[in-house]
C-alpha cells in the first residue's frame, strides 16, 4: 500500500494539471474578449481635422474636414451626395450657385456672399464663417452652407472624429439593449470591442443573423451585438427635420405641339428670305433664324437680327426663337472652355443675349453649342442654368440643341437641361455624315427612335422636341474612296433620276433606298422624303413628345408639309 501512495499522488497531480489545462482551454474558448479595436483605424481617421462620414448606415470612402471648428465637404462629395449645382470657377476663384430666379456668388476663402437677381443687380451680405476655401488644391464648402440649399442633416462626433449624415428618411427597425454589453467589430465573442452600450440604450437594427445582429449605435458605431442582449424590435418612422424645399423651376413651355423650322441666314440680307422660306409650310408655329455666332472668349457674338423680320414673322403667327451657334467658333479663335468656365464671360454673354432678345422682341433663344469638350461639360450646363434665370424671368423660351444621346455626349447633362431649360431638342440626324467611314442613312428609324427613347428617359417628354432632316446624302464610292454630298429632298430625287436608280423601300431604315453602279463608281442614297418623315413622326407621336423641328427650311419637298400637318393635328 505504501508503494501505491506515490503512484496515486502522481495520477492525481496529472489529472489536476490536465483538468486545469482543459479548463483553461474551455475558458479561453468561451470567454469574451476584452480587446478593444483601434477606433482611429476602424474609422480610418487620417489626421486631426479629418472626419470620416457615415452616410445613412454605411461608412463611405469620402471624408469631411474640420477647419476653424467648422465642418467642410470637398466639392466632389457635395456634387455626389448633396447638390451638383454648386459651380467652382477656378480661374476667378468663385463659388457660384444658380437658383431658379437668381444667383449666389462667394469669393473662395472669404465670408462675403453676393446675391444677384435675374437682372444681375447685386445685394451683398457677410457670413460669420468662411463659406468655401482651398486646402491642398481642393475646394471645400462649409457643410452648414451646403445644407441651406440641400436636403440633408449631419451630426459631428469626436473621440474619434466621425459624422453621421442622412439624406433619406423613412421607416427603420430599432431595439433596446436589455443588459450592459459591447458592440463588437464582427459577430463573435472574440471580436474586438468597438464601444459599450448600456441597458436601455436604443440601437438601429441593420441585419439579423442566427446569434448576432448588425446594429448602429446612436453615435454611429456600426458593429454586432448578441441577439440575447436585444429586446423586442420595433419600427421607427423618421422624417427630415429640415425645412428645406426643392427649388421649383417654372417653364415657359407651350400648351400645344411645337413645329419649328431652322432658317439658315448667312448675313443681314438673308432676312429678306423669310417669306420664301415659309411659303409652302403648313402648321409651322416657330421659326429659328441662325442669327447669332460666337466670336470671342468674353461672350462676344455677331448678330444678323432684324426687327422687321420679327414683326413679319409675328404677323404670320410665328414665334421667333433665334439660334446662337458656336459652329464657327474655331475659326474665330473662341475657346469654349475659356468662355464658359469663367463667370464674367458667361454672364457677359447672357446679359448681351437677353438684351438683344428684348431689343428685338424675341420669343425664344435656341442654344446650338456643338462639339463641347469633356472638360467644358460642367461649364456648359452651368451656362444653361444661368441663362435660364433671366429667360424665366422675362418669359423667353430657352431651348437647347443636343446630339442623339451616346456615351461621348453624356457631359451635356440632358437631365439637368430638362429641369432648367424649356425644351431639349434632339438633332435626330447625322447618323452618317461627311466624314463617316461607311455610306449610310442620315437618320434611320432605329437611330431616331433610340434618340427619342434615351432622351425621354432623362427629360420629361413634354419638353422634348425631335429634329428631322430635310436633307439627304448622295454617296459615291469609287477609285478615290468614299465621299458624299448633302442636298435637299428635290435635289436628291433629281440625283436618283439622273443616275437611273430604282427606288425600293428599305424596312431596316424605313427609307426609300436606291443605288447604281456606273463603271467602277457606286452611287447610293437613303432618301429623306414624305415617306420617311411620316414614319419618324409616327414614332414621335407614340412617345408623346412636345413636337418637331426641321433642319432646314428650303430643303424640303412640298408634300412633306402635308405629312407634318397631319402630325400637328393629332391630339
Amino acid at each position: 500500500m505504501k508503494k501505491m501512495i506515490p503512484v496515486i499522488i502522481a495520477v492525481v497531480l496529472i489529472l489536476l494539471i490536465a483538468g486545469v489545462g482543459f479548463g483553461a482551454k474551455l475558458l479561453e474558448k468561451y470567454s469574451y474578449s476584452k480587446e478593444r479595436a483601434d477606433l482611429t483605424e476602424y474609422f480610418d481617421v487620417q489626421g486631426d481635422n479629418d472626419v470620416p462620414i457615415v452616410l445613412q448606415d454605411e461608412l463611405i470612402e469620402e471624408h469631411a474636414k474640420i477647419f476653424d471648428d467648422m465642418c467642410y465637404f470637398d466639392i466632389a462629395t457635395v456634387h455626389k451626395y448633396f447638390n451638383d449645382r454648386f459651380y467652382e470657377d477656378k480661374a476667378q476663384e468663385l463659388l457660384v450657385y444658380a437658383m431658379p430666379n437668381g444667383f449666389l456668388t462667394t469669393r473662395i476663402g472669404h465670408a462675403d456672399l453676393s446675391d444677384y437677381g435675374a437682372d444681375f443687380e447685386e445685394a451683398g451680405m457677410a457670413w460669420d464663417y468662411v463659406i468655401s476655401r482651398y486646402e491642398d488644391g481642393m475646394l471645400y464648402i462649409a457643410a452648414d452652407f451646403v445644407q441651406k440649399y440641400s436636403n440633408f442633416t449631419y451630426e459631428l462626433f469626436t473621440e474619434p472624429n466621425h459624422m453621421q449624415v442622412y439624406t433619406e428618411w423613412g421607416e427603420r427597425q430599432t431595439a433596446a439593449i436589455t443588459k450592459d454589453t459591447q458592440v463588437r467589430y464582427q459577430g463573435g465573442i472574440k471580436s474586438d470591442i468597438l464601444t459599450d452600450v448600456s441597458e436601455g440604450d436604443t440601437v438601429i437594427v441593420l441585419e439579423e443573423m442566427e446569434n448576432w445582429t448588425k446594429v448602429k449605435t446612436r453615435d454611429s458605431f456600426i458593429g454586432y451585438v448578441e441577439n440575447k442582449r436585444l429586446g423586442e424590435k420595433s419600427t421607427e418612422t423618421t422624417e427630415s427635420p429640415t425645412d428645406y424645399k426643392e427649388p421649383v423651376y417654372e417653364s415657359n413651355t407651350r400648351d400645344h405641339k411645337i413645329n419649328m423650322g431652322w432658317h439658315v441666314i448667312g448675313g443681314v440680307d438673308g432676312n429678306e428670305t423669310l417669306e420664301s422660306a415659309v411659303a409652302q409650310t403648313k402648321g409651322l408655329n416657330v421659326i429659328s433664324p441662325t442669327w447669332f455666332r460666337l466670336t470671342g472668349n468674353e461672350g462676344e457674338f455677331t448678330s444678323f437680327a432684324s426687327t422687321s423680320y420679327v414683326d413679319r414673322a409675328h404677323n404670320m403667327g410665328l414665334e421667333v426663337w433665334a439660334l446662337v451657334s458656336n459652329l464657327e467658333a474655331e475659326s474665330a479663335d473662341v475657346d469654349m472652355y475659356e468662355l464658359l468656365s469663367r463667370t464674367s464671360s458667361r454672364w457677359n454673354l447672357i446679359r448681351n443675349l437677353i438684351a438683344t432678345a428684348q431689343e428685338y422682341n424675341l420669343d425664344g433663344i435656341n442654344i446650338d453649342f456643338e462639339n463641347i469638350s469633356l472638360d467644358a461639360g460642367e461649364p456648359f450646363i452651368q451656362f444653361i442654368r444661368e441663362l435660364s434665370v433671366p429667360c424665366r424671368n422675362y418669359g423667353i423660351v430657352l431651348s437647347v440643341d443636343n446630339f442623339v444621346p451616346m456615351g461621348h455626349t453624356n457631359h451635356y447633362d440632358r437631365a439637368e437641361q430638362g429641369v432648367v431649360a424649356d425644351y431639349v431638342i434632339i438633332m435626330g440626324y447625322d447618323e452618317h455624315y461627311a466624314g463617316s467611314d461607311a455610306a449610310g442613312s442620315v437618320a434611320s428609324i432605329n437611330f431616331v427612335e433610340s434618340g427619342i427613347e434615351n432622351t425621354v428617359a432623362e427629360v420629361p417628354p413634354e419638353k422634348v422636341i425631335n429634329g428631322v432632316p430635310f436633307y439627304t446624302r448622295v454617296w459615291k464610292t469609287g477609285p478615290e474612296g468614299l465621299s458624299s454630298e448633302a442636298m435637299g429632298m428635290d435635289a436628291a430625287q433629281a440625283a436618283v433620276n439622273e443616275h437611273g436608280m430604282a427606288l425600293r423601300w428599305d424596312e431596316t431604315t424605313c427609307q426609300n433606298y436606291a443605288e447604281a453602279l456606273e463603271g467602277d463608281t457606286l452611287y447610293q442614297v437613303w432618301l429623306e422624303d414624305a415617306d420617311s418623315i411620316r414614319v419618324k413622326l409616327n414614332i414621335m407621336q407614340n412617345y408623346d413628345i412636345a413636337g418637331v423641328a426641321a433642319w432646314r427650311l428650303g430643303f424640303e419637298s412640298a408634300n412633306v408639309w402635308d405629312v407634318i400637318e397631319e402630325y400637328m393635328n393629332q391630339p
